[in-house]
């Protein structure tokens, strides 16, 4: 690869109840999955909560450290990736998140599909994602290749264990060096 140009892969754990709940299924550390295009997390998305103290409304969000959902859970753990990507996939993954931010009230949660893949059993919706899904769909779309997964069973803990990562920070979310205000 040429250059030094990277995406970073948001993993997290709120602590909130939802996501414990989770955690007593998956046993991963993390639950969240979000990507940025800025080393700083200024540039995130995910599918998550539209109303931070409500985790049954969910869609498409730019996430905010300072002032999202975030803000509300200051003790929110997480590990940050980077993946080294070229000016070419990121100009794909951005022209792919163009139709998400246009489209964003369009877009739900996709809680049907968070069951599916406890039961290794993919629920797709075109209209509906979940994290780890939208996140890796923007990669998969972009020509970005990880593992042979479909992004509806794709969970946080894939891209923990994915060796094309390199981590770079973990730790508290609000300690996170360049995201120091």
């Amino acid at each position: 690869m040429t250059g030094n140009t990277y995406i970073y892969i948001l993993l997290s754990d709120t602590g909130t109840l939802f996501t414990r709940s989770i955690k007593v299924y998956t046993k991963a550390p993390y639950n969240h999955a979000s990507i940025s295009f800025a080393e700083d997390l200024s540039d995130m998305y995910s599918f998550g909560r539209l109303q931070p103290r409500n985790p049954l409304s969910g869609g498409f969000v730019k996430e905010d450290v300072w002032t999202g959902t975030y803000s509300k859970y200051p003790k929110t753990t997480c590990i940050i990736y980077r993946l080294e990507v070229t000016e070419r996939e990121v100009k794909k993954m951005k022209r792919i998140l163009e139709v998400f931010i246009k489209n964003k009230e369009k877009f739900s949660y996709n809680l049907l599909g968070v069951l599916g893949v406890s039961v290794e059993v993919p629920i797709e919706s075109r209209k509906a994602y979940f994290c780890s899904q939208f996140v890796w769909e923007i990669l998969q779309r972009s020509g970005i290749r990880l593992w042979d997964k479909i992004p509806a069973l794709v969970t946080p803990d894939d891209f923990r264990k994915s060796d094309r990562l390199e981590p770079i920070y973990e730790g508290l979310l609000l300690d996170y060096p360049p995201r120091k205000k």
